[in-house]
């Protein structure tokens, strides 16, 4: 079983799993239109990742975060991209249209439920994007969420 977290805001959780988020707004892995959701292998980067996208307008948000455990079965294809496949300019903000094809593809072929991504935050470390339309997803157990604090000193 692989351990993954998503950190939200507590008012999002009912929509927390469906992509409607992502299938708005778009992301690194995903054009807008495609509903996909984003989870990270560890808690630490899951606080990261969305740190980087905060500004100082969101102090008061950062009260009202919950940590989702998310665990994908050993069963489940977990399909893969690496850092050496990708063009130098993956990492850019705002993100590179072929890196939204790539996942964009990866979720219209419904290959896997999962799709393991390197993070632009740190590239040594990974993210998943899930794809809520694969039968596979069905699979995965969102677990109960818990109170997620930023430490103050993270906004000095």
């Amino acid at each position: 079983m692989k351990r993954a977290w998503r950190i939200i805001r507590r008012k999002r959780l009912p929509s927390a799993f469906t992509g409607e988020g992502a299938r708005l707004g778009g992301g690194r892995w995903n054009h807008p239109g495609t509903a996909v959701v984003y989870v990270s292998e560890t808690l630490s980067l899951a606080a990261l990742e969305l740190f980087v996208h905060f500004t100082g307008r969101d102090i008061k948000l950062a009260k009202s975060l919950v940590a989702i455990p998310v665990d994908i079965p050993d069963s489940l294809k977990i399909s893969e991209i690496h850092i050496k496949d990708l063009d130098p300019v993956w990492r850019t903000s705002p993100p590179p249209n072929y890196t939204k094809d790539i996942g964009t593809q990866w979720a219209q072929r419904k290959s896997s439920p999962v799709l393991r991504v390197p993070s632009a935050v740190i590239p040594e470390e990974y993210n998943l994007v899930l794809n809520p339309a694969h039968e596979g997803f069905r699979k995965i157990k969102i677990g109960k969420p818990r109170d997620f604090i930023l430490d103050e000193r993270m906004w000095k």
